[in-house]
């Protein structure tokens, strides 16, 4: 169907992001507003306040908008508040977190790395261990959920590891802030950073990072670029409430109105409870269908889910994802070093019926590929 023909509708995105937005979401697009318009201004610095309160306090911590995807977001804090002669660890169990590494060796930072298998959670004491035989390392930095897998990883054991060694410490929250609790003071952490287009639920355009003051403050001269300085970027909003450049004006008046949605919801709490749901249905469901997740149950999250392919001569991805795209639905496949899997994500403005329709979709798209002999799973 055209999509242009009355009753059209989008598909429904069971991914990491971009993700399945409100109406009222996209129709908040529809008004346009000067970069230096006063009623923008006010909408910027409400989203700042706002943000900061959903994971800290304004006394001690700020947030800074930055144009452009998360990477944008993440690039611009590591290659701005690592001085010249700082150390970077990245904790790295997935692509995100090599992302971050590549990012590193572009600049030529410094960097120690400390890998591990994609559905295994980076131990705590190792890292620990490392930190006091590699003395000069000044900076942390991991993802807390890697959608490589959709594993989850202690933030919080990391903060408490990160403050003993005196070392400022980078958290990549891009899809798990707003659906998971995050404590900044109480978990350590100095920057987070995330992403217009996620457990917010507004629509791609720009990153933020929230940040400490005083780490903040203590960064000026160290970035590495020019329109990705984070410290230039803060005081231009604390000056003015001005961007630097111009800023994706739509996908912010959108993103005012998701954190709005988002406190209709019951903030984080709220969101947390659907999305809880959204997962539980899904592993459940495909379990007893004879998909078996990635990553075990003590360490998944409930942001997304990476599933095996199953060990049946009929099953080809491209196919799977077809007949599910022709439903109306769009799942994400695997993006694992040494494993082949999909991934469904909970995430995004979808309901437990959504989740419901997806799975019996599943289940004819089996019955259409003549895969039937899947035993259920237990996990």
């Amino acid at each position: 169907m055209s999509k242009n023909l009355p009753g059209w509708k989008d598909k429904a995105l069971f991914t990491p992001g971009p993700l399945t937005t409100s109406m009222t979401v996209k129709q908040a697009m529809l008004r346009d507003l000067g970069s230096r318009d006063s009623d923008f201004i006010e909408i910027v610095k409400e989203i700042r306040i706002r943000l900061v309160e959903l994971c800290a306090n304004l006394e001690e911590y700020t947030a800074i908008l930055v144009p452009g995807s998360g990477t944008y977001g993440i690039e611009a804090t590591l290659t701005s508040v690592i001085p010249p002669d700082g150390k970077l660890l990245l904790i790295i169990n997935g692509a995100y977190g090599t992302r971050m590494l590549k990012i590193a060796e572009t600049y030529k930072i410094p960097s120690v790395k400390f890998t591990t298998i994609e559905n295994t959670q980076p131990s705590a004491h190792m890292i620990d261990m490392l930190l006091i035989e590699e003395p000069t390392i000044t900076h942390i930095a991991v993802v807390h959920c890697e959608t490589t897998s959709g594993i989850i990883n202690p933030i919080e054991e990391y903060g408490i590891i990160a403050r003993k060694h005196h070392c400022v410490y980078i958290v990549d929250a891009m899809s798990s802030f707003g659906a998971y609790p995050i404590d900044m003071k109480e978990c350590g952490i100095d920057f987070l950073i995330s992403s217009s287009n996620k457990c917010i639920e507004g629509t791609p355009g720009f990153s933020f990072v929230i940040a400490n003051k005083n780490t903040l403050k203590g960064t000026s001269g160290f970035a590495r670029t020019m329109s990705l300085d984070l410290f230039a970027q803060w005081q231009g909003l604390e000056s003015n409430g001005q961007f630097r450049f111009t800023p994706p004006t739509h996908s912010i008046l959108a993103f005012y109105q998701a954190l709005q949605e988002l406190e209709m919801e019951g903030g984080i709490a709220g969101r947390q409870e659907r999305y809880q749901s959204n997962y539980q249905i899904a592993i459940t469901e495909m379990t007893n269908m004879g998909f078996k997740p990635y990553v075990e149950e003590k360490s998944r999250g409930y942001i997304i889910t990476s599933f095996y392919y199953p060990d049946h001569p009929n099953f080809n991805f491209p196919d799977f994802y077809q007949y599910l795209h022709e439903k109306g639905f769009v799942i994400y496949p695997g993006k694992l070093s040494h494993a082949d899997c999909f991934r469904l994500g909970h995430i995004g403005r979808i309901s437990s019926a959504d989740v419901r329709s997806l799975m019996l979709a599943i289940s004819e798209t089996l019955k259409e590929l003549n895969i039937s002999s899947l035993e259920k799973v237990e996990v």
